[in-house]
């Protein structure tokens, strides 16, 4: 068994491509338009590789950002330091939703899906 990606659904792919690929530095590999389902895949890397990858579903008739519930936690991703991260998210007029605190802060990302940095 080999893992493959996790899948969040976004309201606006855009903004949401700009936040993981300009903010946090992703890779799309790549993006896949579905014209008879009305909806787009777009898969992105982590920097710093790894097999794993993130999917980003836009379900082009949504009207409502989504609610994520009570069942989603957050995702982890490790830094080298939260100077980098800091800088880009001031840079896009953004800022910590927690911490950073010792090893570890949260960001969220435009649906408000937590994301945990950790130093390691």
């Amino acid at each position: 068994m080999r893992y493959l990606h996790t899948m969040i659904r976004v309201f606006d792919l855009d903004r949401s491509l700009k936040f993981y690929c300009d903010v946090l530095g992703f890779k799309l590999t790549r993006r896949n338009e579905h014209e008879n389902g009305r909806f787009t895949l777009a898969f992105l890397q982590a920097p710093g590789g790894g097999e794993g990858e993130l999917e980003l579903t836009y379900n082009w008739d949504q009207k409502e950002p989504y609610d994520l519930g009570k069942g989603y936690g957050h995702m982890a991703f490790a830094v080298e330091s939260f100077d980098e991260v800091g800088k880009r998210l001031q840079d896009n007029g953004l800022n910590w939703s927690w911490g950073p605190k010792g090893s570890m802060a949260f960001i969220e990302d435009p649906d408000g899906y937590e994301i945990e940095l950790l130093i390691r």
